[in-house]
């Protein structure tokens, strides 16, 4: 099926970002890092003698490097939730580069529901915990899904019945 055939087929879509908040304070976070960073440079170029430069790479290394990695990261993920006619389609980008694909012959029950993300899951991402996986980016609420397999999947969502409702109409067709 085409790329254009794909998206006239689709139902419902969400687009979901981890919270501005976050990303924010996460890239203040970073840039006060950079700033340390050449302060403290700086202070040891103006210095007399030799230096071991090691430990001020490894300090570079994760005092700013990593923190702007996390920064990078957070700004590019997202969760895109897709139900089409033919089924559901949900990627944890730039984790899933092509969509992770459900079926009406995969999929047993589904319903929308509120969660506890952090006592459920550990918290948000692409969680693992005692009632199945998660894929969500914040809030409380998604839809659980139930496969024929007895696996559990939810979908975090700001619009759980609206995402649940599209799920049940393809699933109605087999």
């Amino acid at each position: 099926m085409t790329e254009m055939a794909r998206e006239n087929n689709v139902i419902f879509r969400e687009v979901q970002r981890f919270p501005l908040w976050l990303r924010s304070a996460l890239l203040v976070f970073t840039f006060f890092m950079f700033g340390l960073c050449w302060f403290a440079l700086r202070d040891i170029s103006s210095q007399q003698g030799s230096i071991d430069v090691l430990p001020f790479a490894f300090f570079i290394v994760f005092m700013v490097f990593v923190p702007a990695a996390v920064a990078i990261l957070l700004l590019t993920l997202n969760l895109e939730t897709e139900v089409r006619s033919d089924g559901l389609y949900v990627r944890f980008f730039p984790f899933h580069i092509r969509y992770k694909e459900f079926t009406a012959e995969d999929l047993a029950e589904c319903c929308a529901r509120t969660y506890r993300p952090i006592l459920e899951y550990g918290g948000w991402g692409i969680r693992f915990g005692k009632k199945g996986k998660a894929y969500n980016v914040k809030g409380n609420k998604g839809v659980q899904l139930i496969l024929k397999n007895q696996k559990r999947l939810l979908i975090g969502s700001q619009k759980p019945d609206e995402l649940a409702r599209a799920i049940g109409s393809f699933m109605k067709t087999v």
